[in-house]
C-alpha cells in the first residue's frame, strides 16, 4: 500500500509542476500587474476604473455577444448532433465535421474575409439574384456568422456523445406510454443530454467572452468585447495594470461560469442516487 501512495505521489509531480508553472503562476502574475499604474506605481485604481461606465458596458456587450453565438452554436448542432447519431457511419461523418476545427483559426478568418468581400462570392451571388452588393463584413452579423461556425464542432462533440448513450430503449418506453415525439424530447431526450448541453456551453460560451481577432479582423472594431480590451491595453496603450484588471475580471467570469454548471450537474447526480 506504501509503494502504491509513494508512485500515485511520484506521478502527481508533472501535473502538479504543470498546473504551478502554467496556470498559477501566469494568473498569479495577472493579478500581481492589476494593482500596479502607467508609472508602476501601486493602485487601486484600475479596479475602480472597471466599475465605470465603460467597462460595465462592454462587460454586457460581451456577455451578450457570448450568449447570442452560444444560442446559435446550440441551436444548428442539438438537430444536427441527433441527425448524426441516426446514420450508418456516424464516427466517420462526425470526423468530417470536426476536422474543420484543425485549420489555424487566422487562416479560416481570412477565407470569410474573402468570402464576404465586397467583390466575394457572397457578393456576386446577391448581386446575380437582383439583391445588389450588401457590406457584409464589419458588422454584427459577420462576427456572430463566423463565430457560431468556429465554435459549431466544439458544441457538436459534446452533445453527440451524451445522445449516442441515451438509451434507445426508454424512447421507445416514452412512445409506447403513449407520449407524441414532442413530449418525449422533453421528458426524456433533453433532460438525458443536458450534461452534453451544459459541456458545449462551457467550451463555447467561455472562449467566446474573450474573442479579439475575430473582432478585429471581420467585425472591423465595430465589436468590443473583454478579450478586444484587453488586446488593446497590453498592445496599444502599454497599460498593463489596465489589461491585467480586465484579464481577472474575466477569470472570474470563467470560474463564476463553470461553477454554477457543474455544481447544477452534481445536483442532478446527487437527485439521481437519492432516487
Amino acid at each position: 500500500m506504501k509503494t502504491n501512495r509513494a508512485s500515485l505521489r511520484l506521478s502527481m509531480v508533472p501535473y502538479s509542476l504543470w498546473i504551478l508553472l502554467f496556470v498559477i503562476a501566469p494568473i498569479g502574475l495577472i493579478v500581481y500587474y492589476s494593482f500596479f499604474d502607467l508609472s508602476g506605481n501601486f493602485t487601486f485604481e484600475n479596479y475602480k476604473n472597471f466599475f465605470t461606465s465603460v467597462y460595465l458596458k462592454l462587460t454586457v456587450s460581451s456577455f451578450w455577444y457570448a450568449f447570442l453565438i452560444t444560442f446559435f452554436s446550440l441551436l444548428i448542432s442539438y438537430p444536427t448532433a441527433y441527425f448524426l447519431t441516426k446514420l450508418k457511419h456516424k464516427q466517420l461523418w462526425l470526423l468530417l465535421i470536426i476536422i474543420p476545427s484543425w485549420i489555424n483559426l487566422l487562416l479560416k478568418t481570412y477565407a470569410f474575409i474573402g468570402l464576404m468581400g465586397l467583390y466575394g462570392p457572397v457578393n456576386a451571388l446577391l448581386e446575380a439574384v437582383g439583391i445588389g452588393k450588401q457590406q457584409i463584413l464589419f458588422t454584427d452579423f459577420s462576427f456572430v456568422f463566423v463565430s457560431v461556425y468556429i465554435f459549431i464542432p466544439f458544441m457538436i462533440l459534446p452533445i453527440f456523445n451524451a445522445l449516442d448513450k441515451l438509451n434507445p430503449a426508454l424512447i421507445d418506453a416514452s412512445r409506447d406510454l403513449g407520449a407524441n415525439a414532442w413530449t418525449t424530447f422533453r421528458r426524456v431526450i433533453w433532460p438525458l443530454t443536458l450534461n452534453g448541453v451544459k459541456s458545449g456551453v462551457q467550451v463555447v460560451f467561455i472562449p467566446a467572452l474573450s474573442l479579439f481577432m475575430i473582432t478585429r479582423l471581420i467585425a472591423g472594431n465595430k465589436v468590443i468585447t473583454l478579450g478586444t480590451a484587453i488586446e488593446q491595453q497590453f498592445l496599444v496603450t502599454q497599460n498593463w495594470g489596465m489589461g491585467s484588471t480586465i484579464a481577472v475580471f474575466l477569470i472570474l467570469f470563467m470560474v463564476v461560469i463553470l461553477l454554477l454548471t457543474t455544481a447544477n450537474e452534481r445536483g442532478m447526480a446527487g437527485s439521481g442516487k437519492k432516487r
